[in-house]
């Protein structure tokens, strides 16, 4: 199943000629694996850090998660309860999901990076019923549970452990289930967002959803799929990356992926399940780029057969394309999109050059514009903020839990503002500038940190940064970067002074550092994103103390 073909058409024409299709009901347990129950090919590799493996067909999580839908309703379980997942990659994380949209529940993905204060929040928030997880987890949500009345149930899916197991109970359940005739806007998922500033949200997902990303999926994997297609990514299957960008689509069109329980991510692990599952096509958040790019000799190294690579959550940039190009013979597919409506702006390499540096353009289905304040598209080469046409688009969410204000924040007329802000040039390409917090007003410049993050990942001595807006007294801000070394390199003045002109000779005089920090690590969410809110208020802090 496709919804777009390689035809000979070019991008602006495959946008002009698509229109949705959506059914009254839908169900995704439907698409995913009700369509392939029969399938007695591989839908999941998986292995483990200790290098136990285990592969499942489509025909066998089509009976896994029929059993796990009786289970739930079994539980006590109805349509409409939210059950949570704390799971990584691991087969019992499809199984709950696929079950749980089977029976009308709302699957609660939560990443198990989480700590107890993380998951007393999503948990009492959502009002979880049930949780499914492993025994570490489940003994931190046991300390907790006095304060969730609405959780009910622990299931933990590790055999040794005590309590309700969730394959002993698979095993006694009947692998018989008709799957729910949901409405194609009754909720499906309700992933809370990770966000910069302020409590996380919990955005409401339908099923017409998945639909909507499909398009834009296609196109960032170069028209997925194609024979011998495997798809992998290192992103944790309890976000929209993993989750909507990588493993249901996957499923969606019979092919299979894989999954990797081994923790922190490895980059050399990476490319040897690359390598060995002979995956092509991925997706790879920039940070895990950048960490893959410190590997020395890949093309001798490892026998890769990647075709296609998509990769969101940060700024790709110039340097990052062009090593991909060197490295891996791909053109990386930048991919723009939020959980809230995702997979809205691409671009595909199949058919249409990437500009480095920009996000590419609307997927079919799709319409994105910059807008000013009052909701109008701002003029070719003028910043505005991104935002989504909300009228006919499958993939909107249906709002925020228990919050409809912070949804009516996001609305301004028939768009939906995402907070990014962007431009388009005079070939409708999308060029992203920053988040509204992050852009830097220096001395009347207003400076993407985006732009300045890409200058210095040209540098040799430098593994990841991020750059922020320092208060200033004279010109408001100044721009300061954090950059954590390459490895090996030890950090001087010598060398700060060096990063700085990087930047003031590549890029821009009014651009460059005018502070440099190394640091060991920087603060990121749990979806991979450099939290620069974190840092300004670090700094506002020791200006604060040595007032």
């Amino acid at each position: 199943m496709n919804l777009l073909e390689n035809d000979g058409r070019d991008f602006a024409t495959l946008h002009a000629d698509f229109s949705w299709d959506i059914p009254a009901r839908f169900n995704i347990a439907n698409w995913t694996v009700d369509r392939h129950q029969d399938d007695v090919s591989t839908a999941i590799f998986y292995e483990t850090y200790g290098g136990n493996e285990r592969h499942y067909t489509f025909a066998e999580l089509h009976r896994l998660a029929n059993k796990w839908a009786n289970v739930l309703l079994g539980l006590g379980v109805v349509a409409g309860d939210r059950v949570a997942i704390v799971l990584p990659q691991r087969p019992e994380t499809a199984i709950a999901h696929l079950g749980a949209y089977k029976m009308g529940a709302v699957a609660l993905p939560l990443a198990v990076l989480f700590g107890p204060e993380a998951l007393e929040y999503r948990l009492r928030d959502s009002g979880a019923k049930l949780v499914i997880t492993d025994q570490p987890h489940a003994e931190m949500i046991e300390v907790i549970k006095a304060d969730l009345p609405s959780l009910k149930l622990i299931v933990q899916c590790d055999v040794d452990a005590p309590g309700r197991n969730f394959w002993q109970l698979l095993e006694k359940s009947s692998d018989g289930f008709k799957t729910l005739q949901t409405e194609a806007d009754d909720p499906a998922l309700l992933i809370y967002t990770s966000g910069t500033s302020g409590p996380p949200k919990g955005a409401l997902l339908p099923h017409r959803a998945l639909i909507g990303n499909l398009t834009g999926f296609e196109m960032s994997q170069n028209f997925f799929p194609q024979s011998n297609d495997v798809f992998w990514t290192p992103a944790d299957w309890a976000w929209t990356g993993g989750l909507i960008d990588a493993l249901l689509p996957s499923l969606v069109y019979a092919r299979p992926i894989v999954a990797y329980h081994g923790g922190k991510f490895d980059p050399e692990r990476a490319l040897r399940l690359c390598e060995k599952y002979q995956v092509t096509n991925a997706f790879i958040p920039p940070t895990a780029l950048k960490m893959i790019r410190q590997i020395r000799d890949i093309p001798e190294t490892f026998g890769l057969k990647l075709r296609a690579i998509m990769s969101a959550g940060e700024q790709v940039g110039e340097e990052l394309i062009a090593w991909g190009q060197e490295v891996f013979n791909v053109e990386i597919n930048e991919m723009w999109g939020q959980t809230e409506f995702n997979y809205l702006v691409g671009n595909c390499s199949a058919i249409m050059p990437v500009r480095p540096g920009s996000m590419g353009k609307p997927y079919p289905g799709h319409h994105v514009e910059p807008i000013d304040e009052a909701g109008q598209p701002v003029a070719i080469g003028e910043t505005g903020e991104l935002a989504a046409r909300i009228t006919g688009d499958p993939v909107m969410f249906l709002g925020y839990w228990n919050n409809e204000e912070a949804k009516q924040n996001k609305i301004c007329g028939d768009w939906l503002c995402s907070g990014d802000i962007g431009r388009r040039d005079e070939d409708g390409f999308l060029w992203f500038v920053g988040r509204k917090d992050d852009v830097i007003s220096s001395a009347g410049f207003r400076i993407g940190p985006g732009e300045i993050e890409d200058c210095l990942l040209k540098h040799a001595a430098v593994a990841q940064v991020a750059v922020i807006g320092k208060p200033d007294e004279m010109r408001g801000e100044i721009v300061k970067a954090f950059i954590v070394p390459a490895e090996g390199v030890k950090p001087s003045a010598k060398l700060s002074r060096e990063i700085q002109e990087t930047v003031r000779t590549r890029l821009s005089a009014h651009e460059y550092p005018r502070e440099v920090e190394f640091v060991t690590e920087l603060p990121m969410t749990t979806s991979g994103k450099v939290r620069r809110v974190e840092l300004r208020e670090r700094e506002i802090a020791k200006q604060s103390d040595a007032d």
